[in-house]
């Protein structure tokens, strides 16, 4: 089954026709196993079938939430505040210790 043809059906036909794909390849799968299945080429064309089903229903679950989601540049700001304080702190805590390491230093050569 084409993509094209997959993209054209609705969420709930998706479903159903995930669910008889899933069928078949357990028929085909089966049938192999007890050397019936003439084309077992039919064991790939489910697998990708199945792969292209979910595919799609997966990218319109994508679209719907990312258009309900909140305005994204409200996100970006706030971790770009908590991002730039975290190394403030660190250097600040660097700082005193190097300038604890410099004191002994100088003590220790008078």
């Amino acid at each position: 089954m084409k993509a094209k043809d997959i993209r054209e059906k609705s969420d709930t036909d998706l479903a159903e026709l995930e669910k008889s794909i899933k069928g078949d390849a357990f028929q085909a799968r089966f049938k192999n196993f007890t050397n019936r299945l003439d084309d077992t080429s039919a064991l790939k064309k489910a697998r990708r079938d199945i792969a292209r089903v979910k595919t799609i229903l997966t990218e319109r679950a994508t679209k719907i939430a990312a258009s309900t989601k909140e305005a994204p540049a409200k996100h970006a700001q706030v971790a770009t505040k908590s991002v730039a304080k975290a190394p403030a702190k660190a250097a600040g805590g660097t700082k005193a210790k190097t300038a604890g390491k410099a004191s002994k230093s100088v003590e220790a050569s008078k």
